[in-house]
C-alpha cells in the first residue's frame, strides 16, 4: 500500500492546542465498522456503548520529563530527548544539533548531570551514558521538561493534564492520549456498572510517533518499545473472551501491546518484552474487539492501525465527517470508539 493512501486534508485550526475541561466533556465519534454507521456523542456517555462484562485495557505509563537542554564544554547549546532506558545510566535518545554531536561529545546539564555520547543508532539517534550523584529520576524531575508534540504551540499550565489519571509507571516520551479523556469519577462509574478494568504498560517512544518516510508502507520499520503485561490482566482477558464479552483497548499503544503478546484469539503472554509490531490494513486482530482512540496525523502508523481495524475507506470517510463537524484533532482532541458490534 502507498503512503498517500493514508492522507487527508486537515485545517490547522482543528488541531487542539489545549485540553478541554473536564476531561470527559470531549466529543466521541462512534463507528460501527460492521454496520458502517457513524454517530456523534460525548465521551461521558461512553457507558451507553458498553455491556457489563466488557473489559477496558489501559496503558498505565507515565510521561517523564524527557527533554534535557544543556551545553557542550565549548558552550554550544545541545538537547537530549530520552527515548528508552537501556540500563541504570545508559539511554537511547534523540539529540540536537545532530550533526555536531558525535561520539565522545560531552553535554552538561546544570551542575548535577552530564552525559557522553557513546554511539549513533540506525534511526539517527544517540546512545548516551549519564554521570550523576544521587537518584537519576529526582535529578530528571528538576532539570527535565515534559515534552509536548510539535504541533502543540501553546504552553501547558498544568503538565499533569498531559498525564492520564491512572498513570503509575514512569518511562514514556509521550502520553497515551486516548486515556486523557477519562476522569477518576468516570472510571468508578464504569466499574460500578460492571466494566472490568485491566492495565498494561507500554512506554511510548519512536515506534508510536516516528513519521513514515517510505512510499510503500510495508517497507517502514518500527522502532522498539518496551511493554509489560501482568498476570492479572492476562487472566482478565481470558475470562472476558470466555464469557463472550469484548476486550476494548484504550489507545493504540494498548492495541499494540495486546496484539504483540497474543498467544491465540483468547490469550496473551504474561511478562515484559519489546515490540516492533506494525499494524496496517490486512492485519488479523487476535485480542482486540474494540478500541478507543483519538484522531491521528495524516500518513501516520496510527492512522494505518485504525484503518486496519475498521477499514481504510470507512476511516477516511469518518475523518472527513469529523473535519466537517469541526472535531478537535490529535493529542488534546476528541475521541473515537471503534467497534464491529455496539452491543453484546
Amino acid at each position: 500500500m502507498l503512503l498517500t493512501d493514508f492522507d487527508y486534508d486537515l485545517p490547522q485550526e482543528l488541531i487542539a492546542q489545549k485540553p478541554i475541561e473536564p476531561r470527559n466533556s470531549s466529543r466521541l465519534m462512534v463507528l460501527d465498522s460492521k454496520l458502517q454507521t457513524i454517530t456523534h456523542e460525548k465521551f461521558f456517555d461512553l457507558k451507553k456503548f458498553l455491556t457489563p462484562g466488557d473489559t477496558l485495557i489501559f496503558n498505565d505509563t507515565r510521561v517523564i520529563p524527557a527533554r534535557l537542554i544543556g551545553h557542550k564544554p565549548t558552550g554550544g547549546r545541545a538537547e537530549i530527548f530520552l527515548l528508552r532506558r537501556l540500563d541504570a545510566t545508559t539511554w537511547e535518545t534523540l539529540a540536537k544539533p545532530g550533526k555536531k554531536l558525535g561520539e565522545g561529545t560531552k553535554i552538561i546539564f546544570g551542575g548535577e548531570l552530564e552525559c557522553e555520547i557513546l554511539s549513533r543508532t540506525d534511526f539517527g539517534g544517540r546512545i548516551v551514558k549519564f554521570k550523576f550523584d544521587g537518584i537519576f529520576e529526582e535529578i530528571l524531575d528538576r532539570l527535565g521538561e515534559t515534552p509536548l508534540p510539535p504541533y502543540i504551540h501553546e504552553k501547558l499550565d498544568d503538565t499533569e493534564r498531559y498525564q492520564t489519571v491512572y498513570n503509575r509507571e514512569p518511562g514514556s516520551a509521550a502520553a497515551p492520549t486516548a486515556g486523557l479523556h477519562f476522569t477518576k469519577e468516570q472510571l468508578t462509574d464504569l466499574k460500578n456498572f460492571g466494566i472490568n478494568q485491566g492495565f498494561v504498560t507500554l512506554h511510548v517512544g519512536l515506534g508510536t510517533f516516528r513519521p513514515v518516510q517510505e512510499e510503500v508502507i510495508e517497507n517502514h520499520l518500527m522502532h522498539e518499545e518496551f511493554y509489560t503485561i501482568p498476570p492479572e490482566t492476562a487472566e482478565l482477558i481470558a475470562e472476558t473472551k470466555k464469557s463472550g464479552r469484548r476486550v476494548i483497548a484504550v489507545g493504540t499503544t494498548s492495541v499494540r501491546t495486546l496484539e504483540s503478546a497474543a498467544l491465540s484469539k483468547n490469550a496473551v503472554k504474561v511478562g515484559s518484552d519489546s515490540t516492533k509490531i506494525f499494524i496496517y490494513p490486512g492485519y488479523d486482530f487476535k485480542i482486540v474487539d474494540a478500541m478507543i482512540t483519538n484522531f491521528h496525523l495524516p500518513k501516520s502508523t496510527l492512522l494505518m492501525l485504525v484503518s486496519a481495524f475498521a477499514g481504510r475507506e470507512f476511516i477516511l470517510r469518518a475523518y472527513k465527517e469529523a473535519v466537517s463537524e469541526k472535531y478537535r484533532f490529535f493529542s488534546f482532541g476528541d475521541a473515537m470508539f471503534l467497534t464491529n458490534r455496539l452491543k453484546v
